[in-house]
């Protein structure tokens, strides 16, 4: 291998090479990034290069020291800090949310395509429509032209072939009329009644009309037109038809995300990391997905209160825990959104642990009647279920594993991370098929 190849293979492996996306939404630094711009690690890798010695500073084996002189015992040190303290050099890739809602769908094999709500714009289509009145630059003749060619061929005949009949021996106006109609030879009885003063002369020529039918050959009409052509094509105004556009609504793609969390004395520090770790990448994707996207951020204890995004994640309290009382608030912020305009999405976190009778009695009516494209929430449980922690099992157990718009996931470390988000984001998918 070359010091070509070498210097491909260094770069390879250092700025072009991003971390993982599981690696990082489970293990990596969010606090590097913000709401607009995601900062994904890139670990620096120095390429190779030769470094050549200093004619002025000796040879090898020569110094300053005399010869016998020992050497120091103690290795010397850098001035400041130990040696192996400090972390690997880093820098960062970064993407806006779009394009880290693209990597997080190849990364857990989605796609989920966000549904728009409100009509922001009308715009021209394909002419796919048509009306009876419009200007003449807009007149479809083609569908004009079809029209009239129908009625042609409605009202052609064997012109030809009739004049035979009515050559028959004794034969009337009458009995032609009858013998047309059966046939269903689209002709008036005045125009037979021309037709036979026309052959008088001749009529006698055949002894019946089964007589001309076995010697005489019809041509069909469409065969006749095709080897004679057409003078004219009947047209009518009825038959007028001018082309226009459809009208294409674009919706803009609204959505208002409501993140619920557990803040009560149970949600110590590392439950209230695993939380940041699934909320903040569920926030990142769905901004990215959608064109407007607005956040609430609800802490609850015992009663519930909005906060803003820099003080969810790291706020606790001592109180006992009423998780109904943050979908009572979450019912009430949400009228500022209709669900005719706004995608909505739910989502709570914490660790299972409810006021008696609270998920059954309150938390699961005000989750059936409010209207969300997805309700989720996250059960963080480092050290496993603690013997109260009993709501995301009860979520489960009312509303089943296969519930299009209800997703229960599980978090016991930052392994799972990965999995939960793919768990809430891949019941979305499922629901919008």
């Amino acid at each position: 291998m070359g010091l070509i190849d070498d210097l491909e293979r260094f770069r390879s492996v250092g700025e072009d090479r991003r971390e993982d996306l599981r690696e990082f939404v489970a293990y990596g630094d969010l606090s590097a990034s913000d709401a607009d711009s995601v900062r994904v690690p890139i670990k620096i890798v120095d390429l190779p290069e030769f470094e050549y010695d200093q004619r002025d500073r000796g040879g090898v084996g020569q110094g300053d020291a005399e010869v016998g002189q020992p050497v120091d015992a103690e290795p010397q040190r850098d001035e400041e800090g130990d040696p192996g303290e400090e972390g690997g050099e880093h820098e960062y890739y970064e993407m806006d949310p779009e394009e880290f809602a693209q990597e997080l769908d190849e990364e857990l094999g989605l796609d989920l395509d966000p549904k728009g709500k409100q009509v922001v714009e009308e715009v021209e289509g394909d002419y796919t429509d048509v009306a009876r009145a419009g200007p003449d630059s807009t007149l479809d003749f083609e569908r004009m032209f079809t029209e009239g060619l129908k009625r042609k061929l409605a009202t052609e005949y064997d012109e030809a072939f009739l004049r035979e009949v009515c050559k028959v021996e004794g034969v009337t106006v009458e009995a032609v009329f009858e013998w047309a109609r059966s046939e269903h030879v689209p002709v008036s009885y005045a125009a037979i009644e021309g037709i036979h003063e026309d052959v008088a002369a001749d009529r006698g020529t055949w002894d019946s009309i089964a007589d001309v039918e076995a010697n005489v050959e019809r041509t069909p009409v469409r065969q006749r037109i095709r080897q004679e052509g057409l003078d004219h094509v009947p047209y009518r105004r009825e038959d007028e038809r001018y082309r226009y556009p459809e009208v294409v609504e674009e919706r803009e793609r609204n959505v208002v995300v409501v993140n619920i969390r557990d803040v009560s004395g149970s949600m110590r520090q590392n439950k209230r990391e695993l939380v940041e770790r699934v909320f903040t990448p569920l926030d990142w994707y769905l901004q990215g997905k959608y064109d407007t996207a607005e956040f609430v951020y609800i802490a609850h204890d015992a009663e519930a209160w909005e906060v803003e995004r820099e003080e969810f994640f790291g706020i606790r309290s001592g109180g006992g825990t009423k998780i109904s009382s943050a979908y009572e608030l979450a019912e009430e912020l949400l009228e500022s959104y209709p669900y005719s305009e706004w995608n909505r999405y739910v989502f709570a976190a914490g660790d299972s642990e409810n006021s008696s009778n609270d998920t059954e009695q309150a938390v699961i009516p005000k989750m059936e009647a409010i209207d969300a494209n997805l309700h989720a929430y996250v059960e963080t449980q480092p050290s496993g279920n603690a013997i109260n922690a009993t709501h995301a099992e009860e979520l489960e157990t009312y509303f089943g594993e296969d519930a299009e718009d209800i997703a229960v996931a599980y978090v016991g470390g930052p392994e799972d991370v990965a999995g939960a988000i793919y768990d809430v984001l891949s019941t979305e998918e499922e629901a919008s098929e």
